[in-house]
């Protein structure tokens, strides 16, 4: 299912045996634009600490009582390795986490978590030792905070459209289908929607995202409105309207995965 990153801001994190704490951000993976950690506020059941939360344990979010469950529970949470937050998080730091909760390594094979596009339907479980093996320095500085990147400038092929207002991710993979570009400095209070799959690169030092259409074909995209859940019907007159061929023709459906 398709929801907003602002939508599910302050959710509660639900385990098993009680609620961990409030969703405060997510970790994406800004070669892939797939989430791969929720940021939890445990508040003051563990002091405050904020800790990482893995799609990988994740359920369809609830949206009568604002909770995302997880098949984890306190104990485990309260166990975890720490992370700080407030500094990128590296692939070892990452290793440690995936081998505490006994998670496969989703880099190295063809789909959004290892071997498949789901995170709770692996195809093929990645090898860890290879996975060891193929790490290398760069990984170190691969994840990306949605929040951080909130107000990054948007870069048409003939000048600047806007900034990043938010994002619309898909609950099933928890890759991120859409950024929502707010044009409001070209033209007032205009909102669309354009894929990570466009992107042709983001300047991380000059807090920009370049995208591989024109400021015309931005105008004259469909316009975003958050008051309406977005369908398939709306997704296929984007990606109509961009010329585009859409992600759910190519990628297989949870009963295939």
């Amino acid at each position: 299912m398709l929801r907003s990153v602002a939508e599910l801001q302050d959710y509660t994190i639900g385990a098993t045996n009680g609620a961990i704490g409030r969703l405060k951000d997510f970790y994406f993976d800004d070669t892939a634009w797939v989430i791969r950690y929720l940021v939890v506020d445990t508040g003051a059941w563990l002091s405050g600490r904020e800790v990482l939360v893995s799609p990988m344990s994740a359920a369809e979010p609830d949206c009568s009582s604002r909770t995302i469950p997880v098949v984890i529970t306190r104990e485990q949470v309260s166990n975890s390795p720490g992370i700080d937050t407030a500094k990128p998080v590296s692939r070892q730091h990452e290793m440690e986490y995936l081998d505490y909760y006994r998670y496969p390594y989703y880099w190295g094979g063809p789909g959004y978590w290892g071997g498949g596009y789901y995170p709770n339907a692996q195809a093929i479980v990645a090898d860890r030792d290879t996975a060891r093996r193929n790490r290398t320095r760069k990984d170190d500085l691969h994840l990306r905070s949605c929040e951080a990147v909130a107000g990054y400038h948007i870069r048409a092929t003939d000048g600047q459209i806007g900034h990043v207002h938010g994002y619309i991710l898909d609950t099933d993979t928890w890759a991120i289908r859409y950024l929502v570009i707010d044009t409001s400095n070209w033209w007032l209070g205009h909102q669309v929607l354009i894929a990570p799959l466009w992107i042709s690169r983001v300047n991380w030092e000059e807090r920009s995202v370049a995208v591989e259409l024109s400021r015309q074909a931005v105008w004259d995209g469909p316009a975003y409105d958050y008051m309406k859940p977005l369908d398939r019907i709306g997704e296929v007159g984007i990606y109509q309207h961009y010329g585009r061929t859409g992600y759910w023709t190519t990628e297989p459906r949870r009963n295939a995965a």
